[in-house]
């Protein structure tokens, strides 16, 4: 870029003389390329962005390339940010107002392609009027006709108020920039120029004032032409493999051909009269009459192409070109293969019998054979070229070339001819470039043609920029825009079709010695065509200097179109989003194209015209000799029909037969519809498929709520989980009090500040010590006292002397304002005599009275006769490891006793006279005893007995009864810390709502988190809330949103039970604050106070709390609630609330939540979405027999209707699609096998294995065994040989299958339920064994079903029926489920502990266990598909199958995996399953799928 800028400053005069025209009005640059422009419009923009601060510059340009290489240039000069948005950038992603809000407002410069801008002023993301300032069009030449550049300025540019000034930030047109190297095509100037004038409301110019320096800066090449002899008519050259392919061509027949016959097939199936027959009709017609089939247009359009290459370049080519493209076309039509997925299997097959007969024969390399057979017109390209080199070299220039060709296939060609031609071989190196959007061939025959190309587009312009290619054969893609070096030669070896190609393809010769060279045919009119362009250039200079030329033109321009499909629009008024007749056909795809698809049914809009192409049954021999087509003369009218998925009153939408052209009347049937889909709420307010739904902003708003919530944590008095102790005014506080028993030992007086505590039954928490039998606790609420209770003092003496003698290390003696206290009702005054004594002895010797719990072991036992009564010993004076007391050891050690007390004191030099001993054990490891821990049986591995010396011990003079106080009571505060702290969410979140109801016991579990380590937690709760959750939003949203397909309402769904709304929800009402998820350690208990210290460190974000963590220090590992976390305890109060309530009490909990749901009670919906059914007069016969399979009546049959009605049915229009009721009747899948598995007696699985068997009935494969084995019998009578031998009326039963019942028209459907069924016959009895008797549940037969989905949507949209026509009725939905079988699968793998865990992940499971790589190896080959399984990338099994698409591949990678768990033996690997995916989400090993298709 810089020797760009470079150059182009010798031209400032030049520039500047341009610069300041567009400054003073709009104007259409018209230089040669290469000249400037993009300096000129760099420099414009410049300007406009130190003037206008508001609003951005837009540059558009007609490609991708361009937008990225214009982009590079602008953003190298302009002090700010430069964006480009294309089509290439996932333009789905770009449909929300806030992303290009963001946009415009981050950059100062947009570059866009002109189908992003129109989009996005007609969408209303951006107004031309309030956020452009400056709008640059590149190749300004296109803005005619229908074209973008042209329909943004008639729909939205014409429509603004007159410029006024560029700095204002008002509503008014922006300043218009033209670039182009030719603004007409060719014709009348005049006229052109008034066109492109009007369209682009500018005035094409060129510099006046320095005419001189652009004609001394810009070197226009020197014009040659070459003159070569056309082919001679006599003696024409011979293609040997022309003329096989010529020979096979004509053998072929058009009725053969595989979409003929599909067509009539289809034809034969659909009822007479229908829209779907007409259609079909239609299409046979069409393509018999213009013989257009996929094979044959292909192999006509490869046969004039090879002639044309064959006229053009010679019979070499001509070989070489039909050789390759059938090697190719072979291995293409290969119909197990997949290098293009465009091409049908059945058109494979046929194609490849059609080519395997034409013989070919690879062409010969030698020189003479290729100088031979070439044509003249080749042999004047290389003289040309040799003599174009040989000039340049003479003038010490390197030579670089560029050859222009019309026909893409010519290009490679061409290009393989002179890589090998004796006389180009070695002097020249070539490359080619053949664009990369040539719609024409991305789904023809000739596709396989850019497989022949050997180097990339971007490495062709690499290479010749460093000149390791010297001359490019190009298309016209390489005439505009592309970035390439000036050439020294350019030849056209095709004559240029307009003025344009002419004037640019010149351009690419821009160096000051360089040559335009057009190769003409002798005798040709091409001649006269240059002259003629030569004299319109002439005219075009006279133009752009004709001072009357000055003025701006007029608008009429807006006016000059006579095309009636400008005239309607639709403008939506709060946006400013334009719908228009141009703008309508492409809308409404789109939106049909976002449509969930069904398999087998097209959501593609489908236009009928009025009249139809052909007469109907044209394609019959009998009718042949009717004309082909009706007039095109017009008038037309046409109806669009959409897709039966979309729930509307009317799905047809049909104009007059008033307009003059077909696309004309398809464009005002899809504005109808398309208006019509906006006014039914389908569309949001940018007229595009309602994307509201995703809300995108949900997640940074709940980031935000987050780090203020963080934030506002750090001080003292926010926190983000609250402390059930916390008085929050000194002077209002009383101690309520209470009776503590603890199972046997001596009852305890309890006092407390907090919130009273009533428990059920007065019943306290149970405590689990290993080893012993479970103790109970009671606590019996007495009464509250005041401040002056003389009992207070003595219990918190009491309550500290029990608290100092186990955690004295994380205490403060002086500290003791304990928001609980206990004081003993009965006192033990032998103890308390101890006690006496030793603080005499610590007065006497000048102790601490911190010492007053720790008494020398030695001294204390000969005082008190060495007493046996003792409970804790302490290894040293006090801060000592703790023991339980056993004895006093007066007796010799033994020898092994010995050894071992002499290692432990190996640091003492004299062991003499220290009998007796302390004979002690270690104290349990655990000091939380909330929580049952298995332990190994204590008797097998008898805990050995620890000796220790009294001198160098202590004792710990509490009590037995006190012992076991000090040692259980943080465990039963922890307990009543829990208690108080849902009883607060009762008291202050729930109070005026049902929710007040829910018992304790269940709001606890729903509020604890599994961090805390308690016995309970959330996440069953979660689990069964979740389901709860997504079933009464599912009926919300069903009722809410009646015109809604399954796409929208599963969007919606999806988002509004997302765990970031969730959170959002949470963190609003301040839920967060109830969430018990500090961990209670016990070997780090301490106790709480009514005053925290305030340290400098108190600001900082609360710690990671553990229980009674509020009297220190914080530490300063900051604390951070995850969005999982606030989302699991909402949907864990929805799971509490149906437990305790059902679904009524469910849904007000939901309902609390809000979540951006219009929420009603689920009868008054229900009764709602009844209301709206319709009632059919006629119903399909086999609706009785659906009944009967399913052992429910309907009340309402057009439920029953709705349930069957597949979308590629096309009987009664007005019945949409199964989905909306497949939708429901997940929901209610899911609630009514969740609810069963919470429930499963005696199972209490967890979330995990809930999954594991929730999966195992509810996915498609089980569901499509259970549609294929429903059926019923239907008794009929036939005429037959009776007994007697006479004809008489005999008895006969049919099976009605449920499949058979589905409401189609699709003949894809019939063959699927056919071999679907004829798979199901071969399986059913292995499937059927595994279910009611096997240890092992059938996933790899069930798969091997290979069903297509819509067996399993029948059953699901069946029970969804049921459940709406019951009324909500999920005991009639669930009685249906056992009479399909369902519940009963699903009891048998309850009650016989089936295992479900899927092959392939158990295989999964079992290498991250082990940490293995583990892969699956796809190889394709001869018609058949293996699976190899590698681990740690060696094979260890190896599965084949016969290859049928998609679902083999899937069939053969679980027969893989299967076999290789026999091969491992690993059907006991789910064991551990919930270990193992906790491991999975902290080291996941890769499971990798890769294909070698050979």
């Amino acid at each position: 870029m810089a020797r760009f800028l470079v150059r182009r400053s010798v031209g400032a005069g030049l520039t500047k003389e341009m610069l300041e025209e567009s400054l003073r009005r709009n104007i259409i640059t018209a230089l040669d390329t290469g000249s400037g422009k993009t300096h000129i419009a760099v420099l414009r923009i410049k300007t406009e962005v130190e003037r206008q601060t508001v609003k951005v510059s837009w540059f558009v340009a007609p490609t991708v390339a361009l937008c990225e290489q214009q982009r590079n240039v602008i953003q190298g000069a302009i002090p700010g940010p430069v964006g480009i948005i294309s089509g290439s950038q996932e333009p789905d992603q770009w449909k929300n107002a806030a992303l290009w809000q963001t946009a415009l407002r981050n950059n100062r410069v947009l570059v866009t392609t002109p189908q992003v801008l129109l989009d996005a002023l007609r969408h209303s993301y951006v107004s031309l009027g309030r956020d452009i300032s400056l709008l640059i069009f590149d190749e300004a030449h296109h803005a005619v006709d229908n074209h973008p550049y042209n329909r943004i300025m008639k729909e939205f540019y014409f429509t603004l108020p007159p410029h006024l000034s560029s700095a204002s930030s008002g509503y008014q047109r922006p300043s218009i920039l033209g670039l182009t190297a030719s603004p007409i095509y060719g014709g009348n100037v005049e006229k052109a120029f008034k066109i492109i004038e009007e369209n682009l409301d500018s005035t094409i110019c060129t510099p006046r004032r320095h005419k001189d320096e652009l004609e001394k800066y810009v070197h226009r090449p020197v014009f040659r032409h070459a003159l070569f002899n056309p082919p001679d008519v006599a003696n024409p050259p011979f293609s040997t493999n022309l003329a096989a392919l010529n020979a096979i061509v004509k053998t072929i027949n058009i009725q053969n051909d595989p979409y003929v016959h599909s067509l009539r097939k289809q034809l034969s199936r659909v009822i007479p009269g229908t829209a779907d027959y007409h259609r079909i009709d239609q299409k046979l017609s069409k393509v018999i009459q213009k013989e257009d089939s996929f094979t044959h247009k292909g192999l006509r359009d490869f046969e004039r192409t090879a002639q044309a290459i064959c006229q053009d370049l010679g019979s070499w080519a001509a070989d070489w070109y039909v050789w390759e493209v059938i090697q190719h076309a072979k291995q293409a039509a290969n119909p197990h293969n997949n290098i293009i997925s465009t091409w049908k299997n059945q058109e494979k097959v046929y194609l490849l019998d059609i080519i395997n007969r034409i013989e070919v024969l690879p062409v010969s390399y030698y020189a003479e054979d290729i100088s031979e057979e070439c044509s003249d017109k080749v042999q004047v390209l290389i003289h040309t070229l040799l003599g174009e080199k040989l000039d340049s070299e003479s003038m010490n220039e390197l030579y670089s070339g560029l050859v222009f060709v019309q026909r893409r296939d010519t290009v490679l060609a061409l290009a393989e001819l002179l890589r090998h031609h004796p006389f180009t071989k070695d002097t020249f190196k070539f490359g080619c470039l053949l664009g990369t959007s040539d719609s024409s061939y991305r789904h023809s025959f000739l596709d396989i043609t850019r497989f022949l190309l050997k180097d990339s587009h971007q490495d062709t312009l690499d290479d010749f920029k460093i000149g390791e290619k010297t001359v490019i054969i190009s298309t016209a893609v390489a005439e505009e825009g592309i970035d390439m070096q000036a050439c020294g030669s350019v030849i056209r070896w095709d004559p240029p079709q307009n003025m344009a190609s002419w004037a640019q393809s010149r351009g690419r010769a821009r160096r000051k010695r360089s040559t335009y060279t057009v190769l003409f045919q002798k005798g040709g009119p091409e001649q006269k065509n240059i002259s003629k362009w030569q004299d319109l250039e002439r005219k075009m200079v006279a133009l752009y200097n004709d001072p009357s030329r000055e003025s701006v033109p007029e608008e009429a321009g807006i006016d000059g179109d006579d095309d009636d499909d400008d005239v309607l629009g639709f403008r939506v008024p709060s946006t400013g989003a334009l719908l228009t007749l141009h703008s309508a056909v492409s809308h409404l795809s789109h939106f049909c194209a976002v449509i969930p698809s069904s398999a087998h049914a097209d959501n593609r809009p489908l236009y009928d015209t009025d009249p139809q192409e052909f007469p109907e049954g044209w394609h019959s021999f009998d009718n042949r000799s009717k004309p082909s087509a009706y007039p095109d003369s017009g008038p037309f009218g046409s109806t669009v029909t959409l897709p039966r998925s979309l729930p509307l009153p009317s799905r047809e939408f049909a104009t007059e037969r008033i307009y003059r052209s077909r696309i004309s009347a398809h464009r005002h049937a899809a504005f109808t519809a398309y208006k019509a889909l906006y006014d039914a709420g389908l569309l949001n307010e940018n007229l595009l498929p309602i994307t509201s739904v995703t809300e995108p902003h949900l997640e940074e708003e709940v980031k935000e709520m987050l780090k203020d919530v963080e934030q506002r944590a750090g001080f003292a008095d926010v926190s983000l989980q609250i402390d059930p102790w916390f008085v929050e005014d000194l002077k209002l506080v009383c101690w309520h009090t209470y009776e503590l028993a603890i199972d046997s030992l001596p009852p305890l007086i309890l006092f407390s500040v907090s919130r009273p505590i009533f428990l059920p039954n007065d019943e306290g928490p149970m405590l689990y010590r290993p080893g012993q039998a479970t103790i109970s606790t009671h606590l019996r609420y007495i009464e509250s006292v005041g401040l002056s209770d003389a009992r207070l003092e003595q219990a918190r003496q009491y309550t500290k002397m029990l608290f100092w003698s186990f955690h004295d290390s994380r205490m403060s003696w002086d500290k003791d304002d304990f928001p609980y206290l206990v004081l003993p009702k009965e006192i033990d005054f032998n103890w308390r005599e101890r006690r006496a004594w030793l603080s005499e002895m610590n007065a006497a010797r000048g102790s601490t009275r911190a010492d007053e719990c720790f008494a020398d072991a030695e001294k204390f036992g000969q005082a008190f006769g060495y007493p046996t009564d003792l409970t804790i010993i302490r290894n040293g004076l006090r801060f000592g490891k703790g023991y339980r007391f056993v004895g006093w050891r007066y007796d010799p050690l033994n020898e092994e006793e010995e050894n071992t007390f002499r290692k432990y004191y190996s640091h003492l030099e004299n062991l003499d006279n220290i009998y007796p001993l302390l004979e002690v054990r270690s104290l349990p490891p655990r000091s939380n005893f909330l929580v049952p821990v298995v332990t190994p049986d204590l008797e097998k591995k008898p805990q050995k007995n620890i000796f220790l010396i009294p001198r160098i011990s202590s004792i710990v003079v509490l009590s037995h009864a006190e012992s076991e106080y000090a040692s259980l009571l943080p465990s039963i505060l922890r307990s009543l810390a829990c208690s108080i702290t849902v009883s607060s969410l009762r008291d202050e979140l729930l109070a005026s709502t049902p929710l007040y109801d829910i018992p304790n016991s269940l709001l606890l579990t729903a509020m604890t988190a599994p961090v805390s380590g308690e016995r309970t937690n959330y996440q069953r709760l979660e689990t069964l809330g979740d389901t709860v959750l997504k079933f009464l939003v599912a009926i919300q949203l069903l009722a809410e949103y009646p015109l809604w397909h399954e796409g929208y309402l599963s969007r919606k769904k999806d988002h509004a039970v997302a765990n970031v709304r969730l959170a959002k929800e949470n963190i609003s009402r301040n839920l967060y604050q109830w969430i018990i998820r500090d961990r209670m350690l016990g070997r780090k208990w301490k106790p709480n106070y009514i005053r925290p210290e305030i340290t400098s460190t108190t600001v900082e974000a609360q710690a990671e709390p553990t229980e009674g963590n509020n009297n220190g220090k914080k530490k300063k590992k900051q604390q951070e609630l995850s969005t999982k976390v606030l989302a699991d305890v909402v949907e864990s109060l929805i799971g509490a609330a149906y437990i305790h309530g059902g679904f009524e009490l469910g849904y007000q909990c939901a309902s609390f939540f809000d979540m951006g749901l219009r929420w009603q009670p689920l009868p008054i919906r229900i009764q709602a979405l009844l209301a709206r059914m319709e009632i059919e007069d006629e119903y399909p016969s086999q609706l009785a027999h659906v009944e009967c399979i399913l052992g429910y009546t309907f009340k309402r049959k057009s439920l029953l209707i709705e349930a069957l009605t597949h979308a590629s049915y096309e009987q009664n229009l007005y019945t949409p699609s199964y989905e909306r009721m497949e939708f429901l009747g997940d929901s209610v899948l899911d609630m009514i096998v969740t609810d069963f598995l919470y429930h499963a007696p005696g199972k209490n699985y967890s979330p995990g294995h809930i999954h594991l068997r929730k999966s195992a009935v509810v996915n498609a494969h089980i569901l499509a065994y259970i549609c294929l084995s429903s059926s019923t019998t239907a008794n009929a009578t036939m005429p037959g040989i009776g007994s007697e031998g006479t004809i008489t009326l005999l008895p006969e039963t049919h099976i009605i299958h449920l499949w058979q019942c589905l409401l189609h028209s699709s003949p894809l459907i019939l063959e699927d339920q056919r071999s679907t069924a004829v798979r199901y016959k071969h399986r059913r009895d292995d499937i059927h064994r595994a279910l009611v008797g096997g240890s092992l549940f059938p996933w790899a037969d069930l798969i091997r079903l290979q069903a297509p989905k819509f067996f399993s949507d029948m059953v699901e949209s069946l029970i969804g029926a049921v459940f709406l026509d019951s009324s909500g009725d999920i005991d009639v939905a669930r009685s249906v489920m056992t009479k399909l079988g369902i519940l009963p699968i699903l009891d048998r793998i309850v009650r016989d502990d089936v295992d479900v865990l899927h092959p392939v992940s158990r295989l999964s499971l079992w290498a991250q266990k082990h940490d293995k790589e583990l892969e699956y190896r796809y190889e394709k080959e001869k018609g058949k598909v293996s699976c190899v399984v590698l681990v740690n990338e060696k094979e260890e099994c190896r599965m084949t199958e016969l290859y049928h698409g998609r679902a083999s591949q899937e069939e053969v990678k679980f027969m893989a995996a299967e076999h290789a768990i026999k091969l491992f033996r690993l059907r006991d690997v789910d064991v551990n399953y919930t270990l193992l995916k906790k491991r999975r989400l902290t080291k996941k090993k890769k499971v990798i799928n890769t294909t070698d298709s050979r």
